[in-house]
């Protein structure tokens, strides 16, 4: 066996050792990568089934239960084609596949309090998970062209909705506690708020029903402020009365 057949063959087997790690590490890498994805795709589904479940009743339509339902069934699908044997992805996509073939879906969301700012951070954060969703959904290619957009401006919606019921209740709740004051602080922020939004005109009867409660605040406040002057006029006659009584006392006597 002559120098250049010992090199050639020492030189294919360096390659075949080479191409062997590098398989290897191929191989390790795409489990690592079936894992991060099992892993990713398991809090996406976490995080679809809260958003369905726990979103609140007086914010889901129709639409929007079925946009929930789309961006769920796009995660089982992947997750299925990572994970083929999956009984558990498998029926959850039968039942997702028969709600969203339903004419009218039925929303089951309780309708949530939102009279804290606590519960409205709480809602606000359902929303901002929504709309990840909608973007990530919209990464992977299943939106129309045009569509996102028109989720975009949903999400806009909703958080002002969001927004305005939170200041209404605590506007509300100041009526009833006899409190005018909180009751028109309430109300000048949802003005201040609707102001902000890139299109105010889209919200012209919310703007003038805000408007309305702080003008019946005001008139509130002013009758207190009116009372309340009343009696201390009543207050200043009657001590003036009690003076002059004192006055004529005294005069009597030394007199």
């Amino acid at each position: 066996m002559t120098h250049m057949m010992i090199a050639a063959i020492v030189i294919a087997g360096i390659a075949i050792l080479i191409a062997i790690g590098f398989l290897n590490n191929m191989v390790e890498a795409n489990k690592a990568e079936k894992v991060r994805l099992g892993h990713e795709f398991k809090d996406r589904l976490r995080r679809c089934a809260e958003i369905n479940e726990r979103f609140p009743g007086q914010l889901t339509t129709p639409e929007l239960k079925m946009l929930m339902l789309r961006l769920e069934h796009n995660v089982v699908k992947r997750a299925l084609a990572l994970n083929k044997g999956n009984l558990d992805l498998k029926e959850r996509l039968a039942e997702l596949e028969l709600d969203m073939g339903k004419e009218e879906l039925e929303i089951k969301n309780p309708v949530a309090s939102i009279t804290t700012e606590s519960q409205a951070k709480d809602v606000s954060f359902l929303i901002e998970a929504l709309h990840h969703q909608i973007l990530r959904a919209a990464q992977e290619g299943i939106f129309k062209p045009g569509e996102s957009r028109h989720w975009a401006g949903v999400i806009r919606g909703l958080l002002v909705k969001l927004h305005l019921e939170f200041f209404n209740n605590l506007g509300q709740q100041a009526f009833q506690d006899g409190d005018p004051g909180h009751a028109r602080l309430a109300y000048e922020r949802a003005v201040q708020y609707l102001k902000k939004q890139p299109d105010p005109s889209l919200y012209s009867e919310e703007m003038a029903y805000a408007q309305k409660m702080v003008a019946r605040a005001d008139a509130l406040v002013l009758n207190k402020i009116q009372a309340h002057d009343g009696d201390v006029n009543e207050l200043t006659a009657g001590l003036k009365e009690t003076e002059e009584q004192t006055e004529w006392k005294k005069k009597a006597l030394y007199d």
